[in-house]
């Protein structure tokens, strides 16, 4: 019986200051102590978390700049499109008006005549 009072009584000193679910608070850290280093230790990742926050928002900005700048440059690129267009619709107009439709016609056949002439004999 001595034998067991001993085994656990190393026990008791071997696991002595060790809970269920976490180490004991030394008796030298008061509580305020402790929640102090919980303040400051929540602190430091709620600053890790904003500066994380301040890059990732930083780099939404470039991001979305450089698709602005796209999209101005392609904005610029289809104004100058509408332009040569509307120039190509306007000699449109004036090679179907209708004063020049006989001649027209005759043109427009002839160049189809030509051309289905050249693909056979390529072909």
């Amino acid at each position: 019986m001595n034998a067991r009072r001993e085994l656990r009584n190393n026990r008791v000193s071997l696991f002595d200051g060790i809970e269920e679910g976490g180490v004991r608070a030394s008796s030298s850290y008061s509580s305020h102590e402790i929640e102090e280093q919980d303040n400051e230790t929540a602190l430091e990742g709620l600053q890790d978390r904003v500066l994380l926050l301040k890059r990732l928002t930083g780099d939404i900005n470039e991001e979305v700049e450089s698709h602005n700048r796209i999209l101005d440059r392609m904005g610029n690129d289809m104004d100058s499109s509408r332009g040569v267009l509307s120039g190509t619709m306007d000699r449109f107009k004036t090679v179907f008006d209708p004063k020049s439709s006989p001649k027209m016609f005759s043109l427009v056949v002839l160049f189809v005549a030509i051309f289905f002439i050249v693909y056979y004999l390529t072909r």
